[in-house]
């Protein structure tokens, strides 16, 4: 086999599949088996849902690092380097692993030379997490889901318990185009006998259907957990405990959501792990995932906020976080988007809380990016036409919101991880510093 880097490697895989998706199982479970499906830690959890997989990773992350517990964490997509898709004990893997694990796949793949197995570039990577993991020697690893969850590649694992955080719509050309549909797709990730944690307390019925016609043990917020608000801070309760909590430093109060629902798992798993409530604090009080309402800021200049929201319900958080975190002065959003999401979904529960908009093509960026007049376009259709100004990139829109921005002002760079992802890297060169 020709040695290759790991850059080399990702573009390999962008094009040795004619579907940037394929979902199914047969082709990707095919090649774990040739590569003899080794157990990849002693417990398992699997996110998945619309919105939250990425906070609450982070919450059992931490959670476990607190209790002691050598963590693997699989998450999608990355934002500045591919090697943060893989964790292990809160450190990215290197290159080097990551080749040898692409080099294993790609041998297993080609075992049969009159007939290669074709996997897509998220099969590819799930399976060298899945690798990575099984030689890591891990006590916990943390799968996210990366679409849908039935058809899903990290559905070739058996978890010991699988969370649903949310269900609303998106990607509806592949789960469907209810909510009830796409429950069905995500309650796949369940398991007979094993815990279901329901993350939503108001997720639609066909979750909970699911994951009783499968046999699961459902574990539901609002039902058999309980979480509210207490004198300082806030109060996790179920089966007689109850834990005392601080308030989590990622921002917006669905977080509480979120590391409710990682409490939730880690409290079903307490036989096996025994994470005690000192650790889940901890974890709590600990947790950081970037590009969830991240703030930064530089001496003289406006606050930048930079959130991957990049649906109607991301939408909606983030217009309440706005609604009550509201900037001293303006609200300047740099926005793009993917062709395929719901854009008026996006605007409208945000329009009144943004006095100017910087639109931002993606289409230079991604096959599926929108070029900013179609993106303002489809803006107008939904709202009433808002004042904006068009851009080819997002760091020529961050470029003019901030030479625009007062001290007090607020910019926010939001509507895709291909808006977080450049907004990032403008920020480190710009000099601005994430807030403590």
């Amino acid at each position: 086999m020709t040695p290759r880097s790991l850059d080399e490697w990702l573009d390999y895989q962008q094009r040795v599949h004619a579907l940037g998706v394929d979902l199914g199982l047969a082709r990707v479970r095919e090649v774990w088996r040739r590569m003899d499906a080794p157990r990849i830690a002693p417990v398992v959890v699997t996110v998945g849902g619309t919105n939250g997989k990425g906070s609450t990773i982070a919450f059992l992350e931490a959670m476990l690092a607190a209790a002691g517990k050598r963590v693997g964490c699989y998450t999608s997509p990355h934002l500045l380097r591919y090697n943060e898709r893989v964790r292990v004990a809160g450190t990215d893997a290197d290159d080097a692993v990551l080749v040898e694990a692409f080099e294993r796949i790609e041998s297993a793949r080609l075992e049969q030379a009159d007939d290669p197995v074709t996997l897509t570039y998220f099969e590819f990577g799930t399976l060298a997490a899945l690798w990575i993991f099984a030689h890591a020697r891990l006590d916990v690893a943390v799968l996210e889901v990366g679409l849908g969850g039935r058809l899903d590649a990290v559905n070739i694992v058996d978890a010991d318990v699988s969370i649903v955080t949310t269900i609303a719509l998106d990607h509806e050309d592949w789960l469907g185009r209810d909510r009830e549909q796409i429950a069905r797709e995500k309650a796949g990730i369940f398991r007979a006998g094993r815990p279901a944690v329901i993350g939503d307390a108001d997720a639609p019925a066909a979750l909970a259907h699911s994951a009783h016609e499968t046999g699961a043990t459902i574990f539901q917020a609002g039902r058999d957990y309980h979480f509210e608000p207490a004198a300082r801070g806030w109060r996790w309760r179920a089966h007689g405990r109850e834990i005392a909590l601080p308030d989590p430093e990622l921002a917006a109060p669905v977080q509480r959501a979120n590391a409710a629902a990682a409490i939730a798992a880690l409290h079903v798993l307490r036989d096996q792990l025994g994470v005690d409530d000192v650790a889940l604090a901890a974890g709590v009080r600990s947790a950081h995932v970037v590009a969830r309402l991240q703030r930064f800021v530089k001496p003289g200049a406006a606050e930048l906020v930079i959130d991957v929201a990049h649906n109607p319900q991301a939408a909606e958080v983030l217009a309440r976080w706005l609604a009550q975190t509201p900037a001293g002065g303006r609200t300047l959003a740099v926005f793009g988007a993917l062709a395929d999401k719901d854009i008026a979904g996006i605007v409208a529960p945000l329009a009144a809380r943004i006095d100017r908009w910087f639109v931002a093509g993606l289409d230079a960026d991604t096959p599926r990016g929108l070029a900013a007049p179609d993106l303002l376009a489809r803006m107008d259709a939904a709202v009433a036409p808002l004042r904006h100004e068009v851009f080819g990139d997002v760091a020529t829109a961050l470029d003019a919101a901030v030479a625009q921005a007062q001290v007090r002002d607020r910019i926010l760079a939001f509507g895709s991880f291909h808006v977080a992802a450049p907004a990032l890297a403008w920020a480190a060169r710009n000099d601005f510093t994430a807030a403590t």
